[in-house]
């Protein structure tokens, strides 16, 4: 059954990619609007890009991008019309300034903190290697002399001594 309705589906054309509204450019802005494309966010998808997303509405937005580059934008003003309609969320890559450096500065800072803690985590061994043989050295070590040691100490050491 799911077969039949597969082929069905692909027959009445439901599955056919989607066809763009405006006609393509030549070769050297086509690829300037596939690269703007790659930069904006589909609103559907949201992991891709326009560009890559099969969407409609992806599809509709480089046509828009595509529109935008036949009447001579720049790259900044095609995407600052999305980012007026769509907020700062529309970039793929968002703009170093203001809180987003915590976007561009965090993950530099977790690898830091990572490999602080790797070492610590290697080093670990060797610092309890060195706690555990300070007893033996702290045995061997000389009494400390009768009038240095802590009077509650030296009750202590009576007490469990005998």
């Amino acid at each position: 059954m799911i077969a039949l309705a597969l082929s069905t589906a692909m027959l009445l054309g439901q599955f056919a990619p989607q066809k763009m509204a405006s006609e393509m450019l030549p070769p050297e802005q086509e690829a300037r609007v596939q690269r703007i494309g790659a930069q904006l966010r589909c609103a559907v998808c949201q992991g891709l890009s326009i560009a890559a997303s099969p969407s409609s509405i992806a599809r509709a937005q480089l046509d828009t991008v595509r529109d935008m580059v036949r009447q001579g934008k720049s790259d900044q003003e095609i995407k600052d019309y999305f980012v007026v309609r769509y907020g700062e969320w529309v970039l793929l890559s968002p703009r170093a300034e203001g809180a987003n450096w915590a976007v561009w500065l965090l993950p530099a800072l977790l690898l830091l903190v990572g490999a602080f803690t790797i070492a610590r985590a290697l080093r670990g061994p060797k610092v309890a290697q060195a706690q555990a043989q300070a007893p033996d050295a702290a045995a061997s070590a000389p009494p400390p002399a009768a009038g240095a040691e802590d009077e509650y100490l030296r009750r202590v050491r009576e007490e469990v001594e005998g």
